[in-house]
């Protein structure tokens, strides 16, 4: 198909899928056009990946064909988080990361990091031994271990993640987290210092949720996170990039707010990701195919917005494919999402597969 010809029938196509529900056979019959996110995106100078399930790797075939074709970026679910790489203070465990880096390095891409430090996923023995008298060197040294373990293999990192929580009520609106209680707000400085240190080449994130919407809730967490990049920029700390994690509710629109918010970190010369891309469709009812639609259409509104701002590099959904999912903050709040992601279950092509293609061809 002629590029022109492609560019008419995908416009008339991606209006119909975020509109009426299609037949399958409609599905199938678009599908043989379909081109690999991962070849378009990088045609158009930006990344699109996948967070990874490493067991999925090893075990899966489709999975592996799915993640190869499609992606040009991968991240970790889990596989880096202290947890499960430091599970006991003297022992690391690098084999399920090892894996995902291996799949990447063999496939030509890039992998990121995530995440250094967090609020969740300590191990028994950090809550046991670790407090302010050696914090700084207990995560430091965690630091310098696991980035100098992935030096030159790990193009960036989310180096803090989800550090803002204004109902904490700590100034500057951080979150009382764990490392926040043993080391004060300078916790992120040693952070991003030791992760320099370790890896002198890999961009450097701060990772964050709720900066999507244009509501107080949006606007608070997106000011916050401002005034946080700007004092480590003046700080001098090595922070070069923003993760905006993207956890959307079907149905979301996008404000100037968020677009605004982009812009502004892009000024402090930081590169802007989307981090955890899916949206949670757990309260919509009726049809897969009327859910499809849903979720399509709220895909486009967010990519199209985000996309034209011209400062989003990379693009990552959280997850390969559709598999039910618990969403939501915590165990009270979960929800179990259906349809999520860009990929049906196997790889399948859907409506928002298409809308994703037609975003990053518009570019």
């Amino acid at each position: 198909m002629q590029p022109s010809s492609r560019r008419v029938f995908l416009a008339g196509l991606i209006r119909t899928l975020v509109v009426v529900p299609l037949l399958d056979s409609r599905l199938a019959l678009a599908a043989e056009t379909f081109i690999p996110l991962r070849k378009l995106a990088t045609q158009k100078g930006v990344q699109f990946g996948f967070a990874i399930d490493p067991k999925m790797l090893t075990t899966n075939a489709t999975y592996r064909d799915v993640v190869a074709r499609q992606a040009s970026i991968l991240v970790p679910e889990n596989a880096l988080k202290w947890q499960t790489v430091h599970p006991e203070a003297e022992r690391y465990d690098f084999g399920p990361a090892d894996t995902i880096a291996n799949f990447a390095h063999e496939h030509k891409q890039q992998m990121r990091g995530h995440t250094f430090c967090w609020h969740r996923s300590l191990p028994e023995w950090v809550h046991k031994t670790v407090n302010s008298a050696n914090a700084e060197d207990v995560l430091t040294a965690h630091i310098a271990t696991v980035a100098g373990h992935y030096r030159g293999k790990i193009s960036s990192w989310d180096v803090v993640n989800e550090a803002i929580q204004p109902s904490d009520g700590q100034p500057g609106g951080l979150r009382n987290s764990f490392w926040y209680q043993v080391l004060g707000p300078q916790y992120l400085d040693i952070a991003f210092h030791a992760a320099h240190k370790a890896d002198p080449n890999a961009v450097l994130c701060y990772n964050d949720y709720g900066l999507e919407t244009d509501t107080p809730y949006g606007e608070g967490r997106r000011t916050a996170v401002l005034a946080l990049l700007q004092g480590l920029k003046q700080r001098g700390v090595p922070v070069h990039g923003l993760g905006i994690q993207s956890h959307l509710r079907a149905g979301d629109n996008v404000g100037p707010g968020l677009t605004n918010f982009i812009l502004a970190v892009h000024r402090l010369g930081m590169a802007v990701y989307v981090t955890e891309l899916d949206v949670d469709d757990s309260h919509l009812t009726g049809s897969v195919a009327a859910r499809d639609d849903i979720v399509a259409a709220t895909y486009k509104r967010y990519l199209e917005a985000v996309l034209a701002t011209k400062a989003v590099s990379t693009v990552i959904t959280w997850g390969v494919w559709d598999r039910p999912h618990l969403v939501g903050a915590t165990t009270t709040q979960a929800r179990l999402a259906q349809r999520p992601l860009v990929f049906g279950p196997q790889g399948e092509i859907k409506p928002v597969s298409w809308v994703v293609e037609h975003c990053f061809e518009k570019l």
